[in-house]
């Protein structure tokens, strides 16, 4: 990444995206997973929603339902397959396969968005891949067990993927803002739903629980997404998402400042290996997407209408 900006922005969102871990953990003990979920990003959208009500909002019903689908895809989809996983298999395991999306996001890009990336960037794809497995202790755990948890965090990943693609494609149509907030509001308001169905929920009122509240739908939500959609906005996502390799180490560093979790040796390897990994991924241009003149002309004609 050229742009000063830009890297503090990846850096701030990806440090949030790992902080929220550990919050979130915290929060558990006063509500159950989904529906705190749903309470974070319904309140955060509401909020963001309600301070950017001057800026411009789409007026064709086809971009209203991208944001939706961004909602489910990005927040309902994401958040509902990590709880699922968490259910039946380790927390580490859930990171290293929901952080697995980077990968998948240099996969997609280029098979489905004709997207050409050096052999060089697919190396340092999977370094990081590797390197996350060994921060969050994967390499040291017992052997993986094909069950209903691995595919839901897998599943994670996924919605991850296609979400961050998405946003590539159809961001240019949508204010940033407006995006952010709407996706939130919808996705925040269908995991309230899955809460309602599938917990009993309810929510302890405490001065910690509200300052967990207050960080989850703030930083980790409004301040969050705002930075990751603006960065998406404006860099390829292969090379952004490479970033997101550094979440779970912010994650583990968070767990040991707030919940006085240990870090070993592997933490320090597999940082080692993540920063690695993103200087290869972004140490060459990637090529230019063979169809980049139809998504141009895409956003034109929606701006003509």
């Amino acid at each position: 990444m050229a742009h000063r900006k830009t890297l503090l922005l990846l850096v701030l969102a990806t440090s949030l995206m790992g902080s929220s871990f550990a919050v979130v953990q915290m929060g558990i003990r006063y509500a159950p997973p989904l529906f705190l979920a749903g309470l974070r990003f319904s309140l955060a959208g509401l909020i963001l929603a309600f301070g950017i009500r001057q800026r411009p909002h789409p007026h064709d019903w086809r971009l209203w339902a991208r944001v939706i689908a961004i909602g489910l895809l990005q927040t309902t989809g994401v958040m509902g397959a990590i709880f699922l996983s968490l259910q039946t298999i380790p927390a580490g395991e859930s990171a290293i396969l929901t952080f697995a999306n980077p990968m998948l996001v240099v996969v997609f890009s280029a098979f489905f968005l004709g997207t050409r990336y050096r052999a060089v960037q697919w190396i340092g794809a999977a370094l990081g891949l590797a390197g996350v497995a060994v921060a969050v202790g994967i390499a040291t755990s017992d052997a993986w067990h094909l069950h209903i948890g691995v595919v839901y965090g897998l599943a994670s990943a996924v919605f991850w993927a296609v979400a961050t693609l998405l946003l590539k494609r159809w961001g240019p149509l949508i204010d940033s803002w407006v995006m952010t907030a709407y996706q939130m509001l919808v996705g925040g308001v269908f995991l309230i739903g899955l809460g309602a169905l599938l917990e009993g929920p309810h929510f302890q009122i405490t001065p910690a629980s509200i300052i967990i509240l207050v960080w989850l739908v703030v930083m980790a939500s409004i301040v969050q997404f705002g930075a990751w959609f603006y960065v998406l906005h404006h860099e390829d996502p292969a090379r952004a998402s490479a970033y997101l390799f550094l979440a779970p180490v912010f994650g583990v560093v968070t767990g040991w400042g707030l919940l006085n979790q240990p870090i070993g040796v592997d933490v320090v390897i597999g940082t080692v290996l993540i920063v690695a990994a993103i200087w290869l991924i972004n140490r060459m241009q990637t090529a230019v997407i063979t169809n980049g003149s139809l998504l141009r002309a895409t956003a034109t004609n929606f701006e003509e209408q």
